[in-house]
């Protein structure tokens, strides 16, 4: 079989979840979706506070993230800038339930911080509720922002450094003409990408939304599944959460795709460093931004030694925590390793398209490849489970759509990441290898060394991702098969915050390990070309 061939099945496959999705959303037996339920107060409180706590952690995690950003491009000598972006990184694709532990153990009833805060505040510190959700979001997307941000303004032309030096505009003239036209486009589309992310959000209302006034469209999808089996209800909120979230995204997907994976290489002479005043205020805000970065996830450490001190662990066995490791892990590979193989398949039929110039043809190939990216993970989770309920025993087998879900969902993120490198090999080497006639395999072998360092930072990205799933498995899952994020989110909810802090540190350290492993790997992968590189800026050419 030619991976022409292969791709085309790829996309059928990828097509056929969703499709079989769609079916389920249009109903159950003879019982399709309660549009009356559109009418209700309930309904309508639910859509208002899922597109208010949207909007307010778009806005928080951008306003948030522009001074950091400043402070990493203004401040070329900031000491630990490299591992700030890394840690950045870290907390954007974090399991969302590692977050919620640390804010638990922070400033929860029993939280470190939370008597502090109730010294300034009229009435009792209450995490629980929008100040909650808030709070996790903006710690999770404020990183994001910065980096999106931090990487537009390296794109400012050094010209336009140097002709505002020239003339001699203040700092407040080169923020208006120089700075803010060179981000303004950016800064819209990452608003409306971080309101998506926060309008299809699970995990953290799941656990801090703290009761009906607080709950979002996700939220009620499950609780009408899971709780009240009321499909009906469930499938007309899947049908809003769809439009919704699809035209928003469809809508943000016009202004481009924000660049957050790329290396921070860039090197510009005439950026100005900031002095005086404005040096010291920056240098506070990254000092301040290390510190909300890190407090949640250094709380999981007293939140665990406060458990062995006061007896909350002493019934606890840690081999509890081995199976639910083992399931995550395999999950996460499975889903990996089954992701990047369709992304590269998936990839094939758009090569073909970019090769023979038919640009409609590639954005069509692409857009279906990736059209996973509109349709929320619970909504085809709640399509495909109402879809198998009459069919299928999912107590038995809803892990293996955990796994094929979850594979499905990660793929749009590795097409992301590998089609760049992949169009860059065919611009460069496709004519070598068609007039060599080289095909199959021995293609293969030139292309792996050119695609290896995005192939290894894509797999840790999507198995990171993969790994930190909480809204499949609320749908398919089931005891017999606990997850890592899954296990934390009972331990959380049952108010069990010190064996929660453990399962949290064990997921923690094995996405830090994975992501560091992978960047260390891409570090030795580039000095071999480091050294070829100056070797052949040294070697003196002969006439």
């Amino acid at each position: 079989m030619s991976l022409k061939t292969a791709g085309w099945l790829s996309l059928a496959f990828i097509l056929l979840i969703t499709t079989v999705s769609f079916q389920g959303l249009i109903g159950f037996r003879n019982e399709g979706p309660d549009w009356a339920l559109l009418q209700d107060d309930y309904f309508q409180q639910i859509l208002q506070f899922s597109l208010k706590q949207a909007l307010l952690s778009a806005l928080l995690s951008v306003a948030f993230a522009w001074p950091v950003a400043r402070a990493l491009y203004y401040l070329p000598d900031l000491s630990g800038r490299r591992l700030f972006l890394g840690l950045c990184l870290l907390c954007f694709v974090m399991p969302t339930l590692i977050v919620i532990t640390g804010l638990v153990a922070l400033l929860g009833h029993s939280g470190f911080l939370s008597p502090l805060i109730s010294l300034f505040t009229s009435k009792p510190w209450n995490l629980y509720g929008l100040s909650g959700i808030l709070l996790a979001h903006v710690f999770l997307n404020m990183p994001f922002a910065v980096r999106v941000i931090y990487l537009q303004l390296q794109a400012i032309p050094d010209s336009s450094w140097k002709l505002a030096t020239q003339l001699k505009l203040s700092p407040s003239q080169r923020l208006g003409i120089i700075e803010w036209p060179g981000i303004r486009g950016v800064m819209l589309m990452l608003s409306g990408f971080i309101f998506v992310l926060c309008f299809n959000s699970f995990a953290i209302v799941l656990a801090l939304g703290g009761g009906p006034q607080s709950t979002t469209l996700e939220v009620a999808i499950y609780q009408a599944l899971k709780y009240d089996f009321n499909i009906p209800e469930a499938l007309t909120l899947a049908w809003t959460q769809l439009v919704i979230a699809g035209s928003l995204f469809l809508m943000v997907s016009r202004l481009g795709s924000p660049g957050w994976l790329s290396p921070d290489t860039a090197s510009h002479s005439s950026t100005p460093t900031a002095q005086g005043k404005s040096r010291f205020v920056l240098q506070a805000i990254y000092g301040i931004a290390w510190l909300l970065m890190l407090l949640p996830i250094l709380a999981l450490l007293p939140g665990l030694l406060q458990g062995g001190l006061h007896g909350g662990l002493q019934n606890f066995n840690p081999a509890d925590l081995l199976s639910p490791t083992m399931v995550t892990l395999a999950l996460g590979l499975i889903a990996a390793c089954g992701g990047m193989l369709l992304a590269y398949l998936l990839l094939q039929p758009v090569r073909a398209a970019a090769i023979r110039n038919q640009p409609r043809r590639r954005l069509l190939l692409e857009w279906l490849a990736t059209h996973n990216l509109v349709a929320p993970a619970m909504v085809v989770s709640v399509g495909l489970f109402v879809f198998l309920l009459p069919n299928i025993d999912l107590d038995r087998w809803g892990i293996l759509f955990v796994a094929l879900l979850n594979t499905a969902m990660v793929v749009p993120f590795a097409i992301q990441k590998l089609k760049p490198r992949l169009l860059q090999f065919d611009q460069q080497y496709n004519a070598l290898c068609r007039s060599l006639k080289l095909n199959g395999l021995a293609r293969w072998r030139i292309e792996w060394p050119f695609l290896r360092p995005a192939l290894a930072s894509s797999f840790a990205l999507v198995l990171v991702l993969a790994m930190g799933d909480v809204a499949i498995f609320s749908i398919f899952g089931n005891p017999q098969w606990n997850t890592l994020p899954w296990l934390i989110y009972g331990y959380a909810g049952s108010y069990r915050i010190a064996e929660a802090s453990l399962a949290s540190i064990l997921l923690l350290i094995l996405c830090g390990l994975i992501l560091w492993g992978v960047e260390k790997l891409q570090g030795a992968d580039d000095k071999p070309n480091k050294i070829r590189r100056k070797k052949t800026d040294t070697e003196t050419p002969h006439a």
